[in-house]
């Protein structure tokens, strides 16, 4: 059994906590939707009263948040995933976002001072592909 973090438990993030749970995980989740938390709860996670106490709660921590301003908001400052996270965690962002976004953040962290600046830490980015059928659409 691995200790998850997941933080966003909307109709993404909801689904792909429940089947972590399902699989025998143990998942402490948060969202700032009440009723995306209790449904989270019900299925048997462990609700976590912040994305700070989510992301303490987990050897891996995922994410799937709306926008690239949100991501940021959840990761970085003094109660975001990065300052809480535990040694070694595996950080996985599945969230939708421009690609400008991890390099962003990168540069925040490369000029914040303590925990945010984990020598160990780098951002892995899926690079953005055009195929040539989609492009003609």
């Amino acid at each position: 059994m691995t200790a998850i973090g997941f933080i966003g438990l909307g109709n993404m993030g909801g689904p792909m906590a429940a089947n972590l749970l399902k699989a025998g995980h143990a998942v402490t989740g948060f969202d700032i939707s009440a009723m995306a938390l209790e449904g989270f709860a019900a299925g048997g996670g462990k609700r976590g009263a912040s994305f700070a106490e989510a992301a303490g709660g987990g050897d891996i921590v995922i994410t799937m948040l709306p926008a690239g301003p949100h991501v940021r908001a959840v990761y970085l400052g003094e109660k975001g995933v990065l300052a809480n996270a535990r040694k070694g965690s595996l950080l996985i962002d599945c969230s939708t976002m421009m690609p400008d976004t991890p390099c962003s953040m990168r540069r925040c962290r490369a000029a914040s001072p303590g925990p945010l600046r984990r020598p160990s830490l780098s951002w892995l980015a899926a690079r953005r592909r055009i195929s040539p059928v989609a492009s003609r659409f």
